[in-house]
C-alpha cells in the first residue's frame, strides 16, 4: 500500500491511474484513522477533524473529502447535520468491519501454538468468465491465510478454520461447486514445493524486512509526530494478516521475521499511543472552535 509520504501533490494533475491510487490510499488511511481514534471513543466526528487529520498525513482536502464520501457510500459512515456543519458516526456495518479488523491486526502472530500436522484442503471451481466472483473468493480465502498451489485448490495448515471457510462458501453461493477435506499429507511430493507454489513467502519476508527497517528507526518526539507515526505504523501493519499465511514454525526452514515484526509493532504502538491520542483530541477541539 502507498504510504502517507507518497500522497502529497496535486491529485487533479496526475494521470488517471495515479489519481485512483491516491484516492484508494486516502480511503485506506481514513479507515485506519477511524479504527484508531474514532471507533474507540464511540462518538461522532466532525468533517473538519477528519480532513485535518488526513491533511497532516499529506492528503489534500479534495481527496480527503472524497475519501469520506466514498466511505459513506460504502456504508461505513453516516452523516448528521448540525446547522451548516456535518458530523459522522460509524454505522453498524462499519463497526463490524473495524472490530474484526482490530481483532486481526492486534491478534496477528501473538499466539503461535504447536502444529498438529493437519491440513485443510478446499476444491472449488469457478469459470474464468466469472472474474468478479473469483476475485471475491480469492480475497476472502487469502484473508484467512489460505494459499492456492494449483487452480481451484486451496490449502491451509489449520483445520480450525473449516467453519470460516464454510461460511465464505455459503455467502458466495458456491455450495454446489465446493468440496473440502482435512488430513495429513501423504508421502508423495515435497512439502517445500507445495508451500512455494501456494504462497510467495520471499515477497512477504521482504515486506517484513522493510517494516522492521522503517519502524525500527522511526522516532516520534511530539504529539503530531506520534500521530503521524502511529497511523503509518497501523496502516503498514494492516496488510500483513492478508500477506502472511502465518504458517506453523514446523513448516518454515528458517527463523521467520513475522514474530519480530509483531513485537516491534506492539512496542511502537504502545510507545506512541498516548501522544497520538492527545493530538487527536487537539484536532477535535480545533474543529469545535
Amino acid at each position: 500500500m502507498t504510504t502517507a509520504d507518497n500522497l502529497a501533490g496535486d491529485n487533479a494533475s496526475r494521470p488517471a491511474a495515479q489519481r485512483r491510487e491516491v484516492g484508494s490510499s486516502a480511503r485506506s488511511l481514513l479507515l485506519t484513522i477511524l479504527g484508531e481514534f474514532v471507533h474507540p471513543r464511540g462518538v461522532p466526528v466532525w468533517t473538519a477533524t477528519l480532513v485535518s487529520a488526513l491533511g497532516v498525513l499529506g492528503v489534500e482536502e479534495k481527496a480527503a473529502r472524497q475519501a469520506i464520501a466514498r466511505s459513506a457510500a460504502h456504508g461505513v459512515l453516516e452523516s448528521e447535520k448540525s446547522g451548516r456543519r456535518v458530523s459522522w458516526h460509524i454505522t453498524q456495518d462499519g463497526t463490524r468491519l473495524l472490530t474484526e479488523g482490530a481483532r486481526r491486526i492486534y491478534g496477528f502472530l501473538r499466539d503461535t501454538p504447536a502444529w498438529d500436522g493437519e491440513w485443510l484442503v478446499l476444491s472449488v471451481g469457478i469459470p474464468e468468465t466469472q472474474r468478479q466472483l473469483r476475485h471475491r473468493l480469492r480475497t476472502r480465502l487469502t484473508w484467512l491465510g489460505m494459499g492456492s498451489p494449483s487452480p481451484g485448490i486451496w490449502i491451509l495448515p489449520d483445520v480450525s478454520k473449516v467453519g470460516e471457510v464454510a461460511a465464505i462458501i455459503d455467502e458466495l453461493g458456491l455450495e454446489g461447486r465446493a468440496f473440502a477435506w482435512t488430513g495429513r499429507l501423504a508421502a508423495i511430493g515435497k512439502t517445500e514445493s507445495l508451500i512455494a507454489d501456494a504462497w510467495n513467502l520471499a515477497e512477504v519476508e521482504k515486506c517484513y524486512a522493510d517494516f522492521l527497517n522503517t519502524f525500527g528507526k522511526l522516532r516520534a518526539g511530539t504529539p503530531i509526530k506520534a500521530f503521524q507515526a502511529q497511523v503509518r505504523l497501523v496502516h503498514a501493519w494492516r496488510r500483513f494478516p492478508f500477506l502472511d499465511p502465518a504458517l506453523p514454525r514446523e513448516l518454515l526452514d528458517h527463523d521467520w521475521p513475522g514474530p519480530a515484526a509483531a513485537a516491534l509493532f506492539h512496542r511502537r504502538h504502545d510507545e506512541w499511543h498516548g501522544s497520538a491520542q492527545r493530538y487527536w483530541t487537539e484536532l477535535e477541539t480545533q474543529s469545535m472552535s
